[in-house]
């Protein structure tokens, strides 16, 4: 067995009793720490954490950002590097001997990584995939931006790299919890679309990853009129992108999460912004 990695899991959770100990049983071999910051869990999450020896924490829930900042500046570390991971997710084996090699002998303070996405048990290659996420970076140096959804992990000051693996994003939950939860995602991200129509933040396309998304967003997702940009945007994902070559799943997920979840967000934006009138 390969000596544990001089790394901490860092974890949310909330009822994850279901996809937890996959992602628990994953990484218990690889990583020196795991550290779980629940949100108040009703179910067996609490008690699977417990069962791999884990370090738990509790904090109320208001908002993802923040509550991501609380678990990366908050939470003291003895480790050399932290890895974000979600209840759903998990390493390849590929990406933890990448990660074993790299992070001994690297000058950089962070990484960006690959997220695969499965649906329906179905790999969502095309439309969506690679997508690059700043997950793993040292204690200290990496943070959450402020967004209360759609939040992003950022690197406050050093050098920023690129791991060739990928992580595998794997929900086992079922699709009435995946509809549940983004109704209520569709809530947040339509009450920051208000937000962001008064924001005087600047963005520059050619500074970051994480900029170039931003200015992308302000610059042109928020200037196309809405209720046409969920059309455009599943027509993106789906035909340009080439979606429609990954079989039926990934009509499915490209419908809901580009089309219906899109324009759930337009309609609360309306009525949010009709009701202020």
């Amino acid at each position: 067995m390969n000596e544990k990695t001089d790394l901490t899991i860092v974890i949310l959770t909330y009822n994850e009793e279901l996809n937890l100990p996959y992602a628990l049983d994953n990484v218990k071999d690889f990583a020196t720490q795991i550290v779980i910051l629940d949100s108040y869990s009703v179910d067996r999450t609490l008690e699977i954490a417990e069962s791999y020896g884990a370090r738990i924490y509790k904090r109320t829930f208001d908002n993802f950002s923040s509550q991501r900042r609380y678990a990366l500046e908050e939470i003291t570390y003895t480790t050399e590097w932290l890895f974000v991971l979600d209840a759903d997710e998990f390493l390849s084996e590929s990406l933890k001997e990448e990660i074993r090699q790299t992070i001994s002998a690297t000058d950089n303070d962070a990484f960006f990584i690959k997220r695969r996405f499965f649906w329906m048990g179905k790999w969502i290659r095309r439309g969506y995939y690679p997508t690059w996420l700043l997950r793993l970076g040292r204690p200290g140096k990496i943070t959450c931006d402020d967004r209360p959804i759609n939040e992003h992990l950022i690197c406050r000051s050093g050098k920023v790299g690129k791991l060739k693996e990928d992580f595998i994003d794997f929900n086992r939950k079922s699709l009435f919890e995946w509809i549940a939860k983004h109704n209520h995602y569709s809530d947040r991200e339509a009450s920051q679309l208000l937000l962001e129509e008064n924001s005087m933040e600047i963005y520059k396309f050619w500074r970051s990853q994480y900029e170039r998304k931003r200015w992308l967003r302000v610059k042109v997702w928020n200037r196309l009129p809405p209720l046409l940009r969920p059309f455009l945007y599943f027509f993106y994902r789906y035909f340009l992108r080439l979606g429609f070559l990954d079989g039926k799943e990934a009509f499915i997920y490209h419908f809901l999460h580009a089309f219906i979840y899109r324009i759930m967000i337009d309609f609360k934006y309306l009525e949010k912004k009709w009701s202020k009138k």
